[in-house]
């Protein structure tokens, strides 16, 4: 089984045994005929404990000494869908298993062929078809009894709706792993699925025995890729907490066992959450040691969340080492990554949304036609003696109809109204990062082509963890939508505002000269100082730096505007925050209290 966990791509794999070992078993004595069954079996056993074993079993599966019937065929074919899709050959490993499902008589498994490929379509990114296939399986699967089936079905529904911010059933599935598989590979994965959902929500933070419950399951049923991935949660937990000592420790505790996989998406989610937490510990030698380990072990061409956290860090240190050829470089890079991701984890939450519409839709259309077949039966049944006691029932249906059609343009309006809500912030109405990034570069392009000014402003709250952890995370929130207020109530219809992340916000004002957008913006400084919230412990006041960077000095592009306006931002917190800074060229800025 394979499947993106999280922001990342897990292959269940392990290395127990060496392929050599394996291969010396093979006799030329030509094998009995049910030896075909047991190695199909054993093959199928050892898939997500043991691949070198697996692949060995294969070989011998394929070499043409065993006689296998039709049915034993599909089931070998099955297995080597999963082989080659481990391999990176998704596009064949679909093609094997539509075969296996259009050709086998065993319900099973087709049902468990049809998991697997629903898993690799996401993997190959083909969110919508991933989606549409997932829904028929999952009621197939209330039909089935086979335990490994199950186990399959269960793991990938609830790892889907995850990756679809579908938490609540993520977590209804998770417990249905536990709860048919309580001491198995199910208390593993099942304990991780759940424990993802809820990191991921942050409606429940789990605890740190959770963490380590999780850890030992998986520990006990050979599956350290599962066991791994919650010692990243729970060493992510810990860098929240501000404990980068105590994230290192537990991750370097597996670090030696995540090796041993040999399975590089899981060696450079290891390696990013080491350089965040060695970062995080003041520690910059190793922190660009195990960001460039993340560099280096990443998918060739596959945006990650791993890659860009690395990225990141990789400019961070170049920029606080006085090193801005480098640095730009390494930004450009983060930008790439981190708009790729961002779009990776966008385009599944709106392929699910929109696989789930059109199966409404769907099902309003054969409705209709229902309907229409009534309508028909009926005017044909009516004899002309009954033809005006029966207009009555046409009008009702005909009203139906209607009925249905004005459903039917509600869930359209729906789905345009989720289209608008992907481009916004959810807390604070904004633009998101994402397409705050995008329509920043067309406008930019609007500036350059006809001539006009245009200045960056990138804005951070100053202290802001200190009021999240002081006074909770909904005063933070509320802190946060007023400062939102307090800038908007400056801005034009034509300025574009948007939310970076966290604390961090960009606005981009175009036909405007840097002396009247630092104007605008010590308004904007003052209004935010002035804001205050009203708590039982007091009340709760911000202020905020800006770092402002204008198209006549840094140029048109979006990377060298964001690069001097956050290196502009950067001098204002080391001067004191609470100010403004323009970057007057590349390399200078000029400081407003």
């Amino acid at each position: 089984m394979f499947f993106r966990s999280g922001r990342f791509l897990v292959i269940f794999a392990g290395y127990a045994l060496s392929f050599g070992l394996l291969a010396g078993v093979a006799s030329d004595v030509a094998p009995p005929r049910g030896e075909a069954a047991v190695l199909l079996k054993q093959a199928d056993d050892t898939k997500t404990s043991n691949h070198a074993e697996f692949a060995a079993l294969m070989g011998r599966l394929s070499d043409g000494s065993l006689v296998l019937s039709p049915e034993q065929q599909l089931y070998r074919e099955y297995l080597e869908a999963w082989q080659v899709a481990y391999g990176g050959d998704y596009k064949k490993a679909i093609s094997l298993l539509d075969h296996v499902i259009a050709q086998s008589g065993d319900a099973v498994i087709r049902v468990r062929a049809g998991f697997t490929a629903v898993n690799i379509l996401g993997i190959a990114s083909r969110y919508e078809e991933a989606f549409a296939r997932l829904d028929p399986l999952v009621d197939q699967l209330s039909r089935v009894t086979d335990k490994e089936t199950r186990l399959t079905g269960l793991s990938v529904t609830s790892q889907f709706y995850s990756e679809a911010g579908q938490y609540d059933l993520a977590v209804e599935y998770a417990d249905k792993l536990l709860a048919e598989n309580p001491i198995g590979q199910g208390a593993c994965r099942g304990r991780y699925f759940k424990l993802e959902a809820f990191f991921k929500s942050g409606s429940l933070r789990p605890t740190t025995e959770q963490f380590r419950d999780g850890i030992d399951e998986c520990a006990k049923v050979a599956e350290p890729i599962f066991g791994n991935l919650i010692r990243i949660y729970a060493a992510k937990a810990e860098l929240e907490q501000d404990k980068p000592a105590e994230a290192v420790k537990l991750l370097q505790r597996g670090y030696d066992e995540v090796a041993r996989t040999r399975y590089p998406p899981l060696i450079s989610l290891f390696d990013a959450t080491l350089a965040q937490a060695f970062w995080k510990a003041g520690d910059q030698v190793s922190t660009r040691r195990y960001a460039r380990g993340a560099v280096d072990s990443g998918i060739k061409d596959e945006y990650t969340e791993s890659l860009a956290t690395a990225y990141r860090l990789l400019y961070e240190l170049d920029k606080r080492q006085g090193d801005p050829s480098s640095a730009l470089s390494w930004h450009e890079k983060y930008m790439a990554a981190d708009k790729g991701y961002l779009n990776i984890v966008s385009a599944k939450a709106l392929a699910y949304q929109t696989v789930k519409q059109q199966v409404l839709a769907r099902k309003l259309q054969i409705d209709t036609l229902a309907e229409q077949n009534k309508i028909l039966q009926l005017q044909q049944a009516l004899s002309k003696k009954a033809v005006e006691a029966s207009r009555l029932w046409i009008i009702l249906l005909v009203l139906l109809l209607g009925f249905i059609g004005f459903v039917a343009y509600r869930i359209k309006r729906s789905q345009l109204k989720f289209m608008k809500l992907a481009r916004r912030d959810g807390l604070t109405g904004i633009f998101n990062r994402q397409h705050f990034v995008s329509e920043a570069e067309r406008l930019l392009q609007y500036c350059c082509k006809s001539n006009r000014d245009a200045c960056l402003v990138l804005l951070d709250l100053d202290h802001f963890k200190l009021v999240n952890d002081t006074y909770g995370h909904a005063v933070g929130d509320r802190v946060l939508k007023r400062a939102v207020a307090a800038c908007q109530a400056h801005l034009r219809s034509t300025d574009l505002f948007g939310r970076l992340g966290g604390e961090e916000f960009g606005m981009l004002l175009p036909e405007c000269s840097p002396d009247r957008v630092l104007a605008r913006v010590e308004q904007m400084r003052a209004a935010i100082a002035a804001v205050s919230t009203g708590e039982s412990g007091g009340v709760v006041t911000v202020s905020a730096s800006f770092g402002v960077a204008s198209a006549a000095t840094s140029g048109y592009e979006l990377r060298q505007l964001m690069t001097d306006a956050d290196d502009a931002l950067y001098e204002a917190k080391r001067e004191g925050r609470n100010r403004i800074n323009l970057s007057a060229s590349r390399g200078a800025q000029l400081s407003l209290v």
